[in-house]
Protein backbone atom coordinates (compact mmCIF):
# COMPACT_ATOMS: atom_id res chain seq x y z
CA UNK A 1 0.00 0.00 0.00
CA UNK A 2 1.43 3.31 -1.10
CA UNK A 3 0.42 6.93 -0.61
CA UNK A 4 -0.20 9.12 -3.25
CA UNK A 5 0.25 13.05 -2.29
CA UNK A 6 -1.80 14.56 -0.11
CA UNK A 7 -2.68 16.99 2.59
CA UNK A 8 0.17 15.49 5.11
CA UNK A 9 -1.22 13.99 8.22
CA UNK A 10 1.80 11.86 8.75
CA UNK A 11 0.06 9.88 11.62
CA UNK A 12 -3.66 9.03 10.21
CA UNK A 13 -1.09 7.89 7.07
CA UNK A 14 0.95 5.49 9.07
CA UNK A 15 -2.42 4.07 10.97
CA UNK A 16 -4.59 3.84 7.18
CA UNK A 17 -1.34 1.69 5.99
CA UNK A 18 -1.42 -0.29 8.65
CA UNK A 19 -4.91 -1.44 8.00
CA UNK A 20 -4.61 -1.82 4.68
CA UNK A 21 -1.13 -4.03 4.62
CA UNK A 22 -2.41 -5.98 7.16
CA UNK A 23 -5.74 -6.54 5.22
CA UNK A 24 -6.27 -10.48 5.43
CA UNK A 25 -6.43 -11.58 1.60
CA UNK A 26 -4.13 -8.48 0.79
CA UNK A 27 -0.97 -10.28 -1.07
CA UNK A 28 1.08 -10.10 -4.41
CA UNK A 29 -1.67 -10.09 -6.81
CA UNK A 30 -3.40 -7.20 -5.30
CA UNK A 31 -2.12 -3.20 -5.18
CA UNK A 32 -3.47 -0.46 -2.77
CA UNK A 33 -3.20 3.24 -2.53
CA UNK A 34 -4.40 5.83 -0.68
CA UNK A 35 -4.68 9.42 -0.41
CA UNK A 36 -5.09 11.38 3.04
CA UNK A 37 -6.74 14.78 2.57
CA UNK A 38 -7.61 16.20 6.07
CA UNK A 39 -10.38 13.61 7.21
CA UNK A 40 -11.29 12.29 3.58
CA UNK A 41 -9.33 9.25 2.80
CA UNK A 42 -9.72 7.73 -0.85
CA UNK A 43 -8.51 4.23 -1.68
CA UNK A 44 -7.03 3.10 -4.98
CA UNK A 45 -5.51 0.02 -6.50
CA UNK A 46 -6.87 -3.01 -7.66
CA UNK A 47 -7.49 -6.46 -5.87
CA UNK A 48 -8.75 -9.80 -7.26
CA UNK A 49 -11.29 -10.54 -3.78
CA UNK A 50 -14.50 -7.98 -3.76
CA UNK A 51 -13.74 -9.06 0.25
CA UNK A 52 -10.61 -7.17 0.16
CA UNK A 53 -12.58 -3.78 -1.27
CA UNK A 54 -14.89 -4.06 1.31
CA UNK A 55 -12.37 -5.02 4.38
CA UNK A 56 -10.16 -1.81 3.19
CA UNK A 57 -12.78 0.90 3.33
CA UNK A 58 -14.58 -0.84 6.80
CA UNK A 59 -11.30 -0.91 8.50
CA UNK A 60 -10.02 2.68 7.06
CA UNK A 61 -13.71 3.92 8.16
CA UNK A 62 -13.26 3.14 11.64
CA UNK A 63 -9.96 5.04 12.28
CA UNK A 64 -10.11 7.94 14.56
CA UNK A 65 -10.04 11.48 12.70
CA UNK A 66 -11.38 9.56 9.70
CA UNK A 67 -14.86 11.09 8.86
CA UNK A 68 -15.10 9.97 5.16
CA UNK A 69 -13.99 6.82 2.58
CA UNK A 70 -14.09 7.14 -0.92
CA UNK A 71 -13.58 3.77 -2.14
CA UNK A 72 -12.29 3.23 -5.84
CA UNK A 73 -10.53 0.03 -5.28
CA UNK A 74 -11.00 -2.07 -8.80
CA UNK A 75 -12.34 -5.85 -8.28
CA UNK A 76 -10.24 -7.30 -10.93
CA UNK A 77 -12.16 -9.72 -13.32
CA UNK A 78 -12.75 -13.33 -12.71
CA UNK A 79 -10.76 -14.89 -15.25
CA UNK A 80 -8.80 -18.64 -15.47
CA UNK A 81 -6.90 -17.13 -18.13
CA UNK A 82 -5.70 -14.08 -15.79
CA UNK A 83 -4.86 -16.61 -13.05
CA UNK A 84 -2.68 -18.50 -14.94
CA UNK A 85 -0.92 -15.33 -16.11
CA UNK A 86 -0.34 -14.18 -12.32
CA UNK A 87 0.85 -17.29 -11.59
CA UNK A 88 3.24 -17.30 -14.60
CA UNK A 89 4.27 -13.90 -13.96
CA UNK A 90 5.14 -14.41 -10.50
CA UNK A 91 7.27 -17.78 -11.28
CA UNK A 92 9.09 -16.07 -13.96
CA UNK A 93 10.00 -12.94 -11.57
CA UNK A 94 10.74 -15.62 -8.87
CA UNK A 95 13.49 -17.10 -11.02
CA UNK A 96 14.79 -14.13 -12.02
CA UNK A 97 18.47 -13.12 -10.73
CA UNK A 98 17.26 -12.86 -7.07
CA UNK A 99 14.18 -11.34 -7.77
CA UNK A 100 12.17 -13.55 -5.47
CA UNK A 101 12.95 -11.85 -2.18
CA UNK A 102 10.32 -8.92 -2.96
CA UNK A 103 7.60 -11.07 -3.64
CA UNK A 104 8.06 -12.65 0.33
CA UNK A 105 6.42 -12.42 3.64
CA UNK A 106 3.26 -10.98 4.45
CA UNK A 107 3.52 -7.68 2.91
CA UNK A 108 5.72 -8.26 -0.43
CA UNK A 109 7.21 -5.12 -1.87
CA UNK A 110 6.28 -6.66 -5.35
CA UNK A 111 2.60 -6.43 -6.62
CA UNK A 112 1.51 -8.48 -9.98
CA UNK A 113 -1.53 -6.84 -10.94
CA UNK A 114 -3.40 -8.77 -14.27
CA UNK A 115 -6.65 -7.48 -15.78
CA UNK A 116 -7.33 -9.73 -19.10
CA UNK A 117 -4.08 -10.14 -19.77
CA UNK A 118 -2.48 -6.48 -19.26
CA UNK A 119 -0.03 -6.94 -16.00
CA UNK A 120 1.12 -3.81 -14.36
CA UNK A 121 4.32 -4.36 -11.64
CA UNK A 122 3.52 -2.06 -8.28
CA UNK A 123 5.58 -1.58 -5.59
CA UNK A 124 9.49 -0.61 -4.36
CA UNK A 125 12.77 -2.25 -5.36
CA UNK A 126 16.23 -1.81 -4.42
CA UNK A 127 17.69 -0.45 -7.74
CA UNK A 128 16.97 -0.18 -11.28
CA UNK A 129 18.50 -3.55 -11.95
CA UNK A 130 15.64 -5.01 -10.31
CA UNK A 131 13.22 -2.89 -11.81
CA UNK A 132 14.49 -4.07 -15.32
CA UNK A 133 15.24 -7.46 -14.68
CA UNK A 134 11.17 -7.46 -13.53
CA UNK A 135 10.25 -5.83 -16.58
CA UNK A 136 11.94 -8.47 -18.52
CA UNK A 137 10.89 -11.62 -16.36
CA UNK A 138 7.23 -10.33 -16.96
CA UNK A 139 7.81 -9.62 -20.31
CA UNK A 140 8.23 -13.60 -21.00
CA UNK A 141 5.60 -14.99 -19.93
CA UNK A 142 3.31 -16.55 -22.15
CA UNK A 143 -0.16 -14.81 -23.28
CA UNK A 144 0.50 -10.98 -22.05
CA UNK A 145 -0.64 -8.55 -23.77
CA UNK A 146 1.34 -5.91 -22.37
CA UNK A 147 3.35 -5.05 -19.44
CA UNK A 148 3.31 -1.82 -17.51
CA UNK A 149 6.56 -1.05 -15.62
CA UNK A 150 4.85 0.91 -12.48
CA UNK A 151 7.89 -0.44 -10.16
CA UNK A 152 9.70 2.37 -7.70
CA UNK A 153 13.32 2.44 -6.97
CA UNK A 154 14.27 2.78 -3.02
CA UNK A 155 14.66 6.44 -2.44
CA UNK A 156 14.14 7.74 -5.64
CA UNK A 157 11.42 10.19 -6.35
CA UNK A 158 8.19 9.09 -7.73
CA UNK A 159 7.81 9.45 -11.70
Amino acid sequence: AQSTQGASNPQLERRVRRELVTLPYYGVFDNLAYRVDGGTVTLYGEVVRSSTRSDAAGRVKRLPGVTRVINNIKVLPLSRFDDDIRRATYRSIARMGGLYRYLQGTNPSLHIVVDRGHVALEGVVSNSADRNLAYMAANRVPGVFSVKNNLRVEGEEPR
